[in-house]
């Protein structure tokens, strides 16, 4: 079955400020130090944070050696956020259990990994996620802008962004911004349709849409004072929009023998040259694992013709967890630049290069 997304959708994105967000940035940011160090590291490190404090826990096996305390305070500085979090750590080593299959090459947990790509935009993405990222990216270049024209000074580090189309054309566009306590809400409107949202759209689209602008009335609490952020609870928003499955596991905080997130990115990769290749205008890939097995228990291919790709994918790739991580260079120091606004659809990620299949 090839789940093809339809012309009726809506898809959200979230500004690094977001409470998810800052968590994955740090879980991300502590795999970077810890890759840095060690490149055979092996990390699985997550964030639980809100109301002023913080906790990371997780295990790690790596020769390296990381302050968690200072890398997450200077990813909290880094976003925006100026308030004191007290911060806890609990990390312990990787369970022999899991780690005796590693050691050996294999996955480093079971599960199904999905990867899409469809040719509708040069990212190989559906426009609506491309745009919900655009207009989440528009806010944070916004805030941080050093030329008064184009900053929005009133604007802070959390934020919202949704499309939805409807028969295939853009319907609707919704912005939650945060905000200083001081500014209007006809202020904010205005500022956010003209430097966030109109620029992004065309003429048509921009005498047909409606457009949403903080519809609460107010959005001055942000981050950890509003709301808890989770690693990894904004599985949509790193991948397809909820266009496509996903498998369940997340991607930050893990090291590339986590296969939820390299078999992820191969997924992706494998999808993204199929559909450049002429395979087909939208390529679904699945792959699953057996924990402590190199290679996968399935892998399956489709276009939206329903033409099975898998033994053109088995000739071309290979899916086992070591090979993924050599052929996408997997063991840099790459991570914490993913956790906003999408891992897909970025350029200069290895698993968004363009290869020639046999």
């Amino acid at each position: 079955m090839f789940y093809k997304h339809n012309n009726n959708y809506t898809v959200e994105s979230v500004t690094s400020g977001h409470p998810d967000k800052i968590c994955d940035q740090i879980s991300d940011a502590i795999l970077d130090a810890y890759i840095t160090l060690d490149l055979k590291s092996r990390v699985a490190v997550e964030t639980f944070g809100g109301h002023g404090k913080l906790v990371i826990g997780g295990e790690v096996t790596s020769k390296g050696k990381v302050d968690y305390v200072k890398i997450a305070r200077e990813v909290y500085k880094e976003i925006g956020y100026n308030d004191e979090l007290e911060i806890s750590a609990h990390i312990v080593t990787q369970s022999p259990d899991i780690a005796m299959g590693v050691d050996t090459g294999g996955a480093g947990d079971q599960g199904i990994m999905y990867g899409y790509a469809t040719d509708e935009v040069p990212e190989f993405l559906p426009k609506g996620i491309v745009l919900a990222h655009k207009l989440a990216k528009r806010l944070e270049r916004a805030r941080k802008n050093t030329n008064e024209s184009e900053r929005i000074k009133w604007l802070r580090p959390d934020g919202k962004t949704q499309v939805t189309y409807a028969n295939g054309k853009l319907q609707t566009v919704l912005v939650s911004a945060q905000h200083s306590p001081d500014v209007k809400l006809e202020e904010i409107k205005k500022e956010i349709t003209e430097k966030i949202i109109n620029p992004l759209l065309s003429e048509e689209e921009k005498k047909t849409v409606k457009i949403l602008v903080n519809p609460t009335g107010q959005f001055i609490q942000g981050g950890f004072e509003a709301d808890t952020g989770l690693t990894g609870r904004k599985l949509m928003v790193d991948t397809y929009g909820g266009i496509i499955p996903h498998g369940g596991g997340c991607f930050s905080g893990k090291d590339a023998t986590k296969v939820d997130r390299s078999g992820a990115y191969m997924a992706r990769f494998v999808a993204k040259n199929l559909v450049a290749s002429g395979y087909g205008k939208e390529v679904l890939v699945s792959v699953a694992y057996a924990i402590g097995m190199a290679e996968p228990l399935m892998i399956e291919a489709i276009n939206e013709k329903g033409e099975d790709l898998a033994e053109i994918v088995r000739k071309n790739f290979d899916f086992k967890p070591l090979a993924i991580i050599k052929r996408l260079d997997l063991r840099t120091p790459i991570f914490r630049k993913t956790a906003t606004y999408g891992h897909f659809g970025r350029k200069n990620m290895p698993w968004e290069r363009i290869e020639k299949i046999n």
